[in-house]
């Protein structure tokens, strides 16, 4: 490690370094830091090395090894994924934390494509596959709720004909303008003020089209939660495929529940208010062996999964600068979304 170095020396070095005090924060970073993370250095002086990562808790857990416990020798900690903050872009690596000295350590980062030498030459066409699975999982949900929406149409009568057909309409205009962005990638759509129970509303029709009787879905929402800010058809895409795991993960119940959280951190700040909306089902939840790994690309618990899903709710919930997290055994799964509804207290105080 490089923990006698002077800083414009490390400056010299194209390895990402960080240098943490006692109480993990970054105190030095060199310019290959800066660079890698896409940041400037002085963005990254006085922030938690754990506020860096990203939806696990490998570093977290290093760092109290590292500055409470202590060891002899350097820790690698693998493929970490680290963002700057603010930043929802994700860089992976692996980490080399180093013993800690006069109450601090140095973190240096190997990101993981270095790694990959003659693999990259290999990694463009599993890139292409990982996109075209992409756009099959986009318009695969779409068309699932138009088909349960139809069937259910031709069964009964025509007191509820006027709202499923409601409803296949809304999904066909989703999907027209789903393939229409895939097809001429234009800028996100600027935010607007949105009712959080009426996105729900839409993703529990859904839900009732495709379960049937087989799923009891039940609502548990706090009405005094005010609008937000965000892209309607974006959230109920997050919603609706967290629902729909919970409905292939053989749940009888899967209840939506809406909640205001006081005083919320998310990544490394803090909200005085923020929506806190769970997910829970009684499924056979998230298999062991892929806990640490479900919020990756291409993971998935089933064999027809195509892995996507979970990815792409948690992108869409940094869009909306919140979080996802989960906690899951057999017959009780939370997944929980956790949405801002104010601005952020950036020097981490209680608000």
């Amino acid at each position: 490690m490089t923990a006698t170095l002077p800083l414009d020396t490390l400056d010299e070095l194209t390895t990402p370094l960080l240098r943490l005090d006692a109480a993990g924060q970054v105190v030095d970073a060199n310019l290959a830091a800066g660079r890698w993370l896409g940041v400037s250095r002085r963005r990254l002086l006085g922030t938690p090395a754990v506020a860096l990562e990203r939806d696990a808790q490998v570093l977290a857990d290093g760092l109290r090894v590292a500055l409470h416990q202590g060891h002899d020798a350097p820790l690698r900690l693998r493929r970490v994924a680290l963002a700057a903050p603010g930043s929802a872009e994700l860089h992976f690596a692996d980490l080399w934390l180093s013993p800690c000295e006069a109450g601090g350590c140095w973190l240096e980062a190997h990101p993981v494509d270095e790694f990959a030498g003659d693999e990259q030459a290999q990694s463009l066409p599993s890139a292409l596959s990982a996109s075209l699975k992409g756009l099959a999982h986009e318009l695969r949900n779409p068309l699932a709720g138009i088909k349960g929406a139809a069937q259910l149409l031709a069964r009964r009568g025509d007191a509820d004909n006027r709202e499923l057909t409601t409803l296949i309409e809304a999904e066909v205009e989703r999907l027209v303008l789903l393939v229409d962005r895939l097809l001429s990638p234009a800028p996100p759509r600027a935010f607007a003020a949105l009712n959080i129970h009426a996105v729900l509303e839409r993703v529990l029709r859904l839900a009732e089209s495709e379960a049937g009787w087989a799923t009891r879905l039940q609502r548990d929402y706090d009405p005094s939660i005010p609008d937000l800010d965000g892209d309607a058809d974006r959230l109920m895409q997050a919603l609706w495929n967290l629902v729909r795991n919970a409905i292939e993960a053989g749940a009888s119940n899967v209840q939506l529940r809406t909640r205001i959280d006081h005083g919320a951190r998310i990544f490394d700040a803090v909200h005085a208010q923020a929506l806190r909306l769970d997910i829970i089902d009684d499924g056979h939840g998230v298999p062991s062996e892929l806990a640490e790994q479900i919020l990756l690309p291409l993971v998935s618990g089933r064999a027809d999964g195509t892995g996507l899903g979970l990815a792409l709710t948690q992108q869409i919930a940094r869009e909306h600068r919140g979080s996802l997290a989960w906690r899951s055994r057999p017959g009780h799964t939370v997944f929980t979304l956790l949405l801002p509804l104010t601005e952020p207290n950036h020097d981490g105080a209680q608000p």
